[in-house]
């Protein structure tokens, strides 16, 4: 891959010339403005190994490369492998490069459908990566998805590391996840639960369900609906929707309206 060609510089190109004309491209290909991934991802590989003296260095003096007598490493191996992430000991183990680790913030909603995303992240390498990925349905908060391949490439000559792609959901103000279950309360005036009544409860996806409250229903008793919680990550099966009762205890100061419910108190006792 010829990185002057792609940057459209000589090889003569001062360092300003070089960054001027990366500007320029990666403002052109960027994907937010209608952009090649893969034509950006060249474009910032040229550019990372040309902005730097000893990799321009070594890129037009490919005969010019570092050597390593590994016949006598010992204990220095090992801790060689440790600096560049490499897994354990290099005698024993495939070696590869060091693994990505960053964090992505979907919406509580996306849980139930999962979600399609592009992410854009910058290598050890000093390259920039670009990955499309399908957050699945069901994940939860702190999940890490792993993605092989997509990690480190500083070295050529090993196998690159991993993506790992590690999930924030931020808490959902009415609903608790518990599981694949999720648990709200919902507030009901005493005389409803009294007399019975029919509320409306809306799910975390916008879906109205109507839940019914037979007369004589205690403060804390708990309803459940099934099959409109969160789906399960590897069964897709549904959790339940559990809603907590609450009464609500209106304030009543007339004199009058107290009698007349003293007088009820009275007649049920």
């Amino acid at each position: 891959m010829d990185y002057y060609s792609i940057l459209g510089v000589g090889r003569n190109a001062s360092p300003d010339e070089i960054k001027k004309a990366y500007r320029k491209l990666a403002m052109q290909h960027h994907p937010d403005r209608g952009g090649d991934t893969q034509k950006l991802a060249k474009i910032n590989e040229a550019y990372s190994t040309l902005k730097d003296p000893s990799k321009r260095t070594q890129y037009d003096n490919p005969q010019t490369q570092y050597k390593f007598d590994t016949t006598n490493m010992g204990g220095f191996e090992d801790m060689f492998a440790q600096a560049f992430g490499f897994n354990g000991n290099m005698r024993n183990q495939q070696r590869r490069n060091r693994d990505v680790k960053i964090t992505y913030t979907i919406e509580f909603k996306d849980v139930f459908t999962g979600r399609g995303i592009s992410v854009a992240y910058n290598l050890p390498s000093g390259k920039q990566e670009f990955i499309d990925v399908k957050i699945p349905a069901g994940v939860r908060d702190g999940d890490v998805v792993n993605f092989p391949g997509y990690g480190d490439d500083s070295f050529p000559g090993i196998p690159r590391g991993n993506l790992k792609l590690r999930i924030r959901i931020p808490r959902h103000p009415l609903w608790q996840r518990s599981e694949d279950n999720l648990t709200t309360t919902k507030k009901i005036s005493i005389f409803d639960l009294l007399l019975g009544t029919d509320t409306v409860i809306e799910t975390p996806t916008g879906k109205l369900l109507n839940l019914n409250i037979p007369k004589s229903t205690k403060p804390g008793t708990t309803f459940s609906i099934a099959g409109h919680g969160v789906p399960n990550v590897n069964t897709n099966r549904t959790g339940n929707l559990y809603i907590k009762i609450e009464a609500i205890i209106p304030n009543i100061t007339d004199d009058n309206i107290l009698k007349q419910i003293e007088d009820i108190k009275n007649a049920i006792s």
